[in-house]
């Protein structure tokens, strides 16, 4: 199946092919039809599966671009709206939609300027409710979407969200994107969708197929050379690398821009302009690597990122989900590369039964291989050069002193000086022994699981013991030898 199969208007078509979509991932393919069809829609999707054109492209071929503002999206974060605000907008404009984005932190007038223009909004919510208490907008969309809905249930905006909708016409197609369904979000949907069809898409489907995912185990002090020595050698055209805590995105930025690399950091600690500051340069390639807490997990969608890095663990297999959904987006591959401590190895484990995928363990190269490798990229890329007049008059000059083949290993030992890997020669465990642990950690849960059936074995026997048939043989046998 491909997006042609949709039938959507030759512009959307258009957008979606300069974007390098080809064929629709599951939430796509069984969302889309349905929207388009009229229905309101709950789907329940993980992050990273293409969810905002499952409700974009939909929306925007049923859009007539004659009614003020048509569509009116609702998320929990600016970082999210903004993203969502740009992705509608470069599948919208060829059509000549425009949007606008709505949060708090920003002047009030060029907001409401922008609605006034407008014919999609994204908005949080706690900036959106205020407009419409304060009368100072008034909006009658015929599409509404909730994205991330149970992000804005475990954020508090759960009273927002209800009041929002007391504003809204209610004739409208409302549609329900969230990656759990927990309780007060399905009372919600009751709430305010009208005989909703449902799309769930399984675990198995959650994490994009598209995305190799590999791990490696290293002691806790060695995650620096670690990451770099991995770097080094995966040559990513565009990473982010995945940090718990705010002070450890800072101090692994500086740490990387001192290596020479071209480095971005977000979190929630940075002013907002900053912020879209940062992700801009990350955006035009500006920045190569983006150092980043789970704040860029939620809704962060740059083109072509080829890797995704978890420098610690993530601390659930949700946000895992989130974080390498960064990666392999629009029908492209990717890479999610995970470092692990010994310890943490049965944490590996949960992930995998708790997704539905496979992560493969690997040994971080040494570097003499990391150091092979960079030769043979730099003998393609000498052999690919294309000969310049400049470089010519430069070799002339040269000649006049020295010898054309000792200008040639001056030439390469420069270029080859820039290159040095740098680091211990050998960095974490290697696979004979990751594959000890894995045993170790399989005995244990084995062991764990037999602990736990002996005591109910045990409780059998007593209930037995206790039975009447058992303590009638009991007296009788205790008569007979006391006779």
């Amino acid at each position: 199946m491909t997006f042609t199969d949709f039938n959507f208007k030759t512009p959307l078509l258009q957008a979606i092919q300069d974007a390098g979509f080809i064929k629709p991932s599951p939430v796509q393919k069984e969302a889309i039809p349905l929207i388009l069809e009229g229905y309101d829609v709950i789907a329940q999707a993980q992050t990273g599966t293409g969810k905002t054109a499952a409700f974009g492209l939909p929306i925007l071929n049923l859009m007539t671009g004659n009614d003020g503002v048509e569509a009116l999206v609702i998320v929990p974060t600016r970082e999210l709206a903004m993203q969502v605000s740009d992705e509608l907008y470069r599948f919208g404009k060829n059509c000549g939609f425009k949007t606008a984005t709505v949060y708090g932190g920003t002047s009030y007038d060029k907001q409401i300027d922008r609605i006034r223009q407008a014919h999609i909004i994204v908005a949080t919510p706690g900036r959106l409710q205020d407009l419409l208490k304060t009368n100072r907008i008034k909006l009658a969309p015929k599409f509404v979407v909730l994205d991330e809905a149970d992000e804005m249930l475990d954020m508090g905006f759960l009273d927002e969200i209800k009041n929002i909708f007391t504003f809204l016409p209610k004739t409208r197609q409302t549609l329900m994107f969230s990656a759990t369904m927990p309780s007060q979000i399905r009372r919600l949907a009751e709430e305010i969708l009208q005989t909703p069809k449902t799309v769930s898409i399984t675990k198995s489907e959650s994490t994009n197929r598209a995305i190799t995912q590999h791990y490696y185990v290293v002691q806790e002090h060695e995650r620096d050379d670690a990451l770099i020595r991995l770097i080094d050698y995966k040559n990513p055209t565009k990473c982010i690398i995945f940090c718990r805590m705010k002070k450890e995105v800072d101090r692994l930025a500086s740490l990387l821009a001192s290596q020479g690399f071209k480095v971005g950091a977000l979190h929630g600690d940075m002013e907002q302009k900053q912020r879209e500051i940062t992700i801009r340069s990350f955006k035009q390639g500006n920045v190569d690597i983006f150092v980043a807490t789970d704040v860029a997990a939620r809704g962060l969608d740059v083109n072509d990122v080829s890797h995704v890095f978890n420098y610690h663990m993530p601390f659930d297999s949700e946000s895992y989900v989130h974080r390498i959904g960064r990666t392999g987006r629009g029908g492209k591959t990717g890479e999610a590369i995970t470092l692990v401590s010994p310890n943490e190895l049965r944490t590996i484990k949960m992930i995998e039964k708790d997704v539905g995928t496979k992560m493969v363990t690997q040994a971080i190269p040494t570097r003499q291989e990391v150091q092979s490798s960079k030769e043979s990229e730099l003998i393609a890329r000498i052999i690919d050069t294309k000969i310049t007049p400049e470089g010519i008059n430069l070799v002339k000059t040269l000649q006049h002193e020295i010898d054309i083949v000792a200008i040639a290993h001056m030439l390469a030992s420069s270029i080859v000086s820039t290159q040095e890997i740098k680091g211990k020669d050998t960095i974490g465990f290697g696979l004979k022994e990751i594959d000890a642990l894995l045993q170790r950690v399989n005995k244990a849960r084995k062991d764990n699981q037999q602990g736990r059936r002996r005591p109910q074995q045990n409780r059998s026997r007593q209930n037995r013991d206790r039975s009447p048939k058992n303590s009638f043989h009991k007296s009788s046998n205790s008569k007979t030898q006391k006779s």
